[in-house]
């Protein structure tokens, strides 16, 4: 996966989490995906990367209060 690639599906994972999770606002889904994007700087494998993101954000913002949907 490429830098311009994963970052378009980063991109995408906020989307999702703010449908998801319409009572928080962007700017927190955003720092919660920055953040974990930002733990997994180095790391080598980058295919997973932005399922691993959204999977630790969606942890954090669950912390905001239940989610929509499961």
């Amino acid at each position: 996966m490429s830098t311009d690639e994963e970052l378009r599906a980063i991109a995408k994972v906020v989307d999702r989490l703010a449908e998801r999770f319409p009572h928080i606002p962007r700017s927190s889904i955003e720092r919660a995906v920055l953040e974990e994007h930002k733990a997994l700087d180095g790391r080598p494998v980058r295919e997973y990367v932005p399922v691993l993101v959204e999977r630790g954000a969606k942890g954090r913002l669950r912390g905001h209060g239940a989610a929509t949907t499961s």
